[in-house]
């Protein structure tokens, strides 16, 4: 009765090709817009705001990312956290080695960002170049070789981390338009900004020819080089994207979140954390890559609120901790049977219910 696209007519092909072509659908976005614009800033304390949103919002990124090359492109990636280091790492030398920025010096913050995403879409394209020749379990070695050669350059060449004896980086002050962003309602605002534009941009970039591209090649690579596409230039592109994707989040982890991170901090176990936000989230699917980040990020949480206020104490602290990773894990696998594709899907049944109730399905 709410969700009915009656009476909602299109009359002509750029109204039926919009983002949000259902009229429900753009009041929803809307008001969830409006509510962690202007309502959680208002509402939100300091440990929600910079504990909780932000990083929820950089793995958002950084999922985000990982599923257009593997949701989208179909060429599987171990390498995430490895290109994330290269954009954290790439705009702290931006902001470090051009103190004078001669061009627009007020947003420097803004291209110190775009350049440490321009550094990991290189090495995005590096590591993709085998891609051509192997793809499945063999790309993901070839990606995982990425995820220990990143971490290893960055601890052996010490030029990276300006010479620290331990490659530990302390980002630089985030200023924009003269104004310092150091505040956790600025820095979930600034974080919050950067990730909407970055999605609105992705959903767009998926429904484009290049988009079609990537997911013909995804199906079916060698039907897919049949009708023209051409599957090096394809693949490298989704590399690329993806990759810049991840770096950006990889500056923001570093800039807006932690402050201080060092090499070892972007290794494999968080690769395998944005791996399972997509699946989890739905491989495939701009909504699943934030209700997979969302649901990696909060449920931990969540357990140990729950253990403290239900046990309170009594149960030993490293006992609780390996029974919160065992509900983790069982969640997971739970997840995974009833739902293969992800918590994306079963928001798009509920949609699908919606526009058929109250008549059977």
């Amino acid at each position: 009765m709410l969700y009915r696209e009656a009476g909602q007519f299109k009359a002509s092909y750029r109204e039926d090709q919009q983002i949000f072509p259902i009229r429900q659908d753009k009041i929803a976005i809307a008001l969830i817009l409006a509510f962690f614009y202007l309502v959680v800033p208002v509402i939100g304390d300091q440990y929600w705001l910079k504990a909780i949103l932000v990083p929820v919002l950089i793995f958002s990124l950084a999922a985000l990312g990982l599923n257009i090359l593997t949701g989208y492109a179909g060429q599987l990636s171990l390498g995430t956290a490895a290109f994330m280091a290269a954009g954290a790492f790439g705009a702290f030398n931006f902001m470090l080695r051009m103190p004078d920025f001669p061009v627009f010096s007020e947003v420097k913050i803004l291209f110190a960002f775009i350049f440490g995403g321009l550094m990991a879409a290189l090495v995005g394209i590096v590591f993709g170049l085998p891609s051509l020749r192997i793809k499945g379990f063999y790309l993901a070695v070839a990606t995982l070789a990425a995820q220990f050669f990143v971490v290893w350059a960055l601890t052996k060449f010490s030029w990276f981390s300006n010479y620290s004896s331990s490659g530990v980086i302390s980002a630089q002050d985030v200023v924009l338009f003269g104004v310092p962003i150091d505040t956790p309602e600025s820095r979930y605002l600034f974080v919050l900004v950067i990730v909407t534009v970055l999605a609105l941009l992705a959903k767009n970039m998926v429904r484009s020819a290049t988009g079609r591209a990537w997911m013909a090649v995804r199906d079916m690579d060698v039907a897919a080089e049949v009708i023209g596409i051409r599957l090096l230039h394809t693949k490298l592109l989704a590399f690329a994207v993806s990759s810049f994707y991840c770096g950006v989040a990889g500056a923001l982890y570093a800039f807006c979140y932690l402050g201080t991170v060092e090499p070892e901090g972007f290794n494999l176990d968080m690769s395998f954390r944005i791996l399972f936000m997509i699946i989890i989230g739905g491989v495939g699917s701009v909504l699943g890559s934030f209700l997979g980040a969302a649901f990696i990020v909060l449920l931990p949480i969540f357990l140990n609120v729950f253990f403290h206020a239900v046990f309170a104490g009594a149960v030993p602290a490293g006992l609780g901790s390996n029974l919160e990773l065992m509900i983790f894990g069982g969640l997971i696998i739970f997840f995974l049977i009833v739902e293969p594709h992800g918590l994306a899907r079963l928001w798009q049944i509920g949609k699908e219910k919606l526009r058929l109730w109250p008549f059977p399905h």
